[in-house]
């Protein structure tokens, strides 16, 4: 059953979690815990499953119990855990995916040779014959990482459609990725083979102008929202570019391909460069500057020299310099007013997505952003009709469902 989605506000039991995401929703996913010390992060791990929606079933082996305990995992899980042969088995025909964190080198090796000597192997060959996705993420010491054999093991793992997902040096040692980004990828693997997935280009950020080498023009946004739609639509198992301005939040160290353009000219080019190839949907969150400075200075203008004065000329629209290359896929816009009415609002949505030729524009009031009683925007879609979009979270299914009903 899919937990209810609890504002971070209210109360909740010890064992309950905050849902941030449906990507896993209605999925029954094995954490496969073997005897490495990251065998500790297993806790924070599972809750992460279950905030995306997964129901978590454990298969946890001999040596990792004395790491850590089935009863702290159970906890963790509010689910079954399997410690040995005794356990109940017949979990194991529900499984839709395998998330074995850590593997270690024994695991692998007992998998590649189809040794059957405890419930997580016999749970892999379930999955190999069942061709039931399944992700593994090593964790070692470097030594043993770098050893060739292991390099073999891993080839051979990935072989059997595994996916084999390594974590950075770090003090001598391959260690476990933060536990958010294990649970991303791992709904991306989860979904990637679902029908209907597409390639997606993101644009988010501020951009600038420069005055001169050092100073220049930007408009205001953090990235967030941008960054909050590429990363639901890569956990659903889409292919996300995203082309990236200038951000105040950290890029999500899962997205695949983040590409840097803080100049309006520089992510247009980016822009023109993607729409070469079979793009499905773009998603338009970027703050794109309207007016740019006519004739950046050299070097830097010296200061107390009076007033400045700037020419800034109208910049070039990027959803309507894409309209012709663009116009058979999916392309979602943003539109910020100010001072407007909510009919007006809707009215200059609905005269982009014409000028455009966009497929939907979600619109906003500038006043309306930081009003935790306002919604969080009104999607506008080619024949006028506006719908209502209470969060974030609810702004990105809807995009979600744009990219993949197409156009």
């Amino acid at each position: 059953m899919m937990e209810t989605f609890l504002p971070p506000y209210m109360g909740i039991r010890d064992t309950d979690v905050n849902m941030l995401g449906d990507s896993l929703a209605g999925q029954t996913i094995l954490l496969g815990v073997s005897g490495g010390i990251a065998a500790v992060d297993s806790i924070r791990l599972a809750r992460e499953l279950r905030r995306h929606g997964a129901v978590v079933r454990v298969a946890i082996t001999h040596s990792a119990q004395r790491i850590i305990t089935p009863l702290a995992v159970e906890w963790a899980t509010q689910g079954e855990v399997i410690t040995g042969w005794d356990g109940n088995m017949e979990i194991l025909d529900e499984v839709d995916g395998v998330l074995v964190a850590p593997a270690t080198r024994n695991t692998m090796a007992s998998y590649v040779h189809g040794l059957q000597h405890g419930p997580l192997l016999m749970a892999l060959s379930v999955a190999r014959s069942r061709n039931c996705p399944v992700m593994m993420i090593p964790s070692m010491h470097l030594d043993l990482a770098k050893d060739p054999v292991t390099d073999e093991l891993v080839e051979e793992v990935r072989r059997n459609g595994i996916n084999v997902f390594w974590g950075e040096e770090e003090e001598g040692k391959r260690k476990t990725p933060h536990h958010e980004e294990i649970v991303a990828r791992f709904a991306h693997h989860m979904n990637c083979g679902k029908p209907k997935r597409k390639d997606v280009v993101v644009t988010l950020g501020a951009t600038r102008s420069a005055i001169d080498d050092i100073r220049y023009v930007q408009n205001s946004s953090s990235g967030a929202t941008g960054f909050a739609i590429a990363d639901c639509l890569y956990r659903h198992g889409h292919d996300v570019t995203c082309v990236v301005g200038v951000t105040s939040v950290a890029i999500p160290k899962w997205l695949p391909l983040t590409l840097k353009a803080p100049e309006p000219d520089a992510m247009l080019r980016e822009l023109k460069a993607l729409a070469k190839d079979s793009i499905d949907a773009w998603i338009h969150t970027a703050a794109v500057l309207d007016y740019l400075v006519s004739k950046p200075a050299e070097g830097k203008i010296a200061s107390k020299q009076g007033s400045l004065n700037i020419e800034l000329i109208e910049g070039e629209k990027h959803i309507e310099a894409l309209k012709d290359t663009c116009q058979n896929a999916v392309r979602i816009g943003f539109k910020l007013e100010s001072c407007v009415k909510q009919i007006d609002l809707i009215y200059r949505a609905t005269a982009q997505i014409e000028k455009a030729g966009m497929t939907a524009v979600i619109a906003n009031r500038l006043e309306d952003l930081d009003d935790e009683d306002k919604p969080r925007g009104y999607l506008v879609d080619s024949l006028g009709s506006h719908f209502i979009l209470e969060n974030t979270f609810k702004m990105c299914e809807a995009i979600r469902t744009f990219v993949e009903r197409g156009n």
